[in-house]
C-alpha cells in the first residue's frame, strides 16, 4: 500500500473549522424559528440510528481499548474509554424507545443519552493530557461497566431517582449544569489534540478533533431540543458522524499501529528498564538445506505452538517479531513488570522444557537455544505507513541477541545484567564470551534453574 501524504493549509483548517460549527447555526436557527422546527415521529428510524451509533462506538471502544492494553498507553486507553461510555448508555437510550422494550417512558433510559455523553467528555479530557496509570485505567473501565449495568436495572426497576415516567424535554436546571462542563471538556479536549495536530499532523487526530467537537455540539442540541422535532434528530445525526468519522480515519490508517498517531510520547520514544529474550533453532539452516520447505514449516509450527504460549501466556512476554526461527520476546515493555527479570528467566527455563517434549518425538529436529539479557533500552515506533512496528532498541537487545548466540542447544544463557537481578538462580560460567560489537568480553551464564523450581 503506498504511504498516504496529507498537506493541511490555513485555508483547509479553516474551512474545516466552519463545517464543524454549521451545526450549531443551523439548531439556533430552528430553534428561533420554530416553523423550522418540524416535527417527525418515526419510531423505527430512531431505534436504528441510535443503535448503529452504540454499535459504532462499542466498536471504536474495543479496537482502542486492546491497543491501549498491547502497548500500554494510558492516552489510548482514555478514549477508549470515552467510546465505551457512549457506547454503553446510546445502547440504553435505543432501548427507550417506544414500544420496544417498555410501553411506557423511562426516565433512566431517555437520561442515559446525556449521562453518557457527559462521561464521555471526561474521558476525553483526559485523554489529552499526559497521562500515567494504565491499571487504574482498567480499574476505570470495570467501574464503568459496573456503572452502566447498576443504571440499566436502576431503570428497568424504576428505583429512585430513575422512577419517573416522563423527562423534560427543554433545558431544566440539570441538564443545564450537566451540559456546560461536557460541553468545556469537549473544547479543551479538542484544543489540547489541535496543538499535537499542529507539530505532527495525521488524520487520526483530525478524526479525534472533528469527534469531540461534534460531541460537544450534540450535548448542546441535545440539551434544547425539543422532543421528535428537527433539532431533536440533530443530536442523534451529530453523534453519528461524530463516530462515523473516527470510523473512518481508523479504516484508512494503516492497519499497523492504528492508533500509533495517538499514543504518548513515552509510548513511542520512551525508556525503560526491560528484559529482552532471544531464541532460535541451533543448525536450522543446514536443516533447511536438507529438507522440503513445507517440512520445516511444519517443523516450525509444531514447534512455536508450544513454546509462544509458555512466554506469551505463562510468563507475560510480548513478541516483538518471529523472524523464521528466531523468537524476540520483551518483558516490562509497558512498564507494568517490575519482575521483569525473573519473568524472562522462567519464560527461557519453561520454553526449553516444552521444546525438549517435542524434540524428544523429533530426533533430527534442531534444538533451541535461548538468551537473556537485561538493562535500559528505548521503546519507539519505528517505520511508517506500510511498515510500521513498535519494538526496542538499543546495546540491551544487541547484548541479548549476542548472548543467544553462544548459548549451547537446549540451554538458556544469561547475562551478568540480568543474574544480578536474580540472586536466587543458579548458574554456571560458561566463561568470558567475545561479543560481536563489544570492546571487551563478557561473562555468560548458563541458568540452570531458579529458587524454589
Amino acid at each position: 500500500m503506498p504511504e498516504r501524504k496529507f498537506v493541511y493549509t490555513p485555508a483547509m483548517v479553516g474551512l474545516t473549522a466552519l463545517v464543524l460549527l454549521l451545526p450549531l447555526v443551523g439548531l439556533a436557527m430552528v430553534l428561533r424559528e420554530p416553523r423550522l422546527d418540524v416535527h417527525w415521529e418515526h419510531h423505527p428510524a430512531h431505534f436504528w440510528l441510535v443503535l448503529l451509533t452504540a454499535a459504532l462506538s462499542a466498536v471504536l471502544a474495543y479496537t482502542t481499548g486492546a491497543a491501549a492494553l498491547r502497548r500500554g498507553d494510558a492516552r489510548v486507553l482514555f478514549v477508549s474509554l470515552a467510546f465505551l461510555s457512549a457506547a454503553g448508555f446510546l445502547g440504553l437510550h435505543a432501548l427507550a424507545t417506544p414500544k420496544v422494550l417498555l410501553d411506557t417512558p423511562n426516565a433512566g433510559f431517555t437520561l442515559a443519552t446525556p449521562i453518557g455523553v457527559a462521561l464521555a467528555s471526561a474521558f476525553a479530557f483526559l485523554s489529552s493530557l499526559t497521562v500515567s496509570g494504565i491499571a487504574w485505567g482498567r480499574r476505570l473501565r470495570v467501574g464503568l461497566l459496573v456503572l452502566m449495568a447498576l443504571w440499566a436495572a436502576a431503570s428497568v426497576l424504576r428505583i429512585w431517582p430513575l422512577h419517573a415516567t416522563s423527562v423534560p424535554e427543554v433545558a431544566d436546571g440539570i441538564l443545564t449544569t450537566l451540559a456546560v462542563p461536557t460541553v468545556v471538556l469537549y473544547g479543551v479536549a479538542a484544543a489540547r489534540y489541535l496543538r499535537t495536530w499542529w507539530t505532527r499532523p495525521s488524520l487520526m487526530l483530525l478524526s479525534m478533533i472533528a469527534a469531540f467537537v461534534l460531541l460537544g455540539e450534540a450535548m448542546v442540541a441535545l440539551v434544547f431540543a425539543r422532543n421528535w422535532a428537527l433539532s431533536w434528530w440533530e443530536w442523534h445525526v451529530l453523534m453519528l458522524s461524530a463516530f462515523v468519522l473516527v470510523v473512518a480515519g481508523v479504516r484508512i490508517q494503516w492497519y499497523e499501529e492504528r492508533f500509533a498517531d495517538l499514543y504518548q510520547e513515552d509510548t513511542v520514544s520512551g525508556r525503560r528498564e526491560l528484559s529482552v529474550l532471544f531464541a532460535d533453532l541451533q543448525g536450522f539452516t543446514s536443516f533447511s538445506e536438507q529438507h522440503d520447505p513445507s517440512e520445516v514449516t511444519a517443523m516450525l509450527n509444531t514447534y512455536f505452538q508450544v513454546v509462544v504460549p509458555q512466554v506469551v501466556q505463562r510468563h507475560g512476554g510480548d513478541v516483538d517479531r518471529i523472524i523464521g526461527d528466531a523468537l524476540m520476546v520483551t518483558f516490562n515493555k509497558r512498564g507494568d513488570q517490575p519482575d521483569h527479570a525473573r519473568r524472562a528467566a522462567e519464560a527461557g527455563l519453561a520454553l526449553q522444557e516444552a521444546a525438549a517434549v517435542v524434540q524428544a518425538a523429533h530426533t533430527n529436529w534442531p534444538r533451541f537455544r535461548v538468551g537473556i539479557n537485561s538493562g535500559i533500552a528505548s521503546v519507539t515506533l519505528l517505520g511508517t505507513e506500510g511498515g510500521r512496528t513498535h519494538t526496542v532498541i538499543g546495546d540491551t537487545v544487541n547484548v541479548a541477541s549476542r548472548i543467544e548466540g553462544k548459548a549451547p542447544g537446549g540451554t538458556v544463557a544469561i547475562g551478568p545484567a540480568t543474574k544480578a537481578l536474580l540472586p536466587e538462580a543458579r548458574t554456571e560460567s560458561l566463561g568470558l564470551v567475545s561479543l560481536k560489537g563489544k570492546a571487551e568480553p563478557v561473562e555468560v551464564y548458563r541458568l540452570l534453574a531458579l529458587r524454589g523450581e
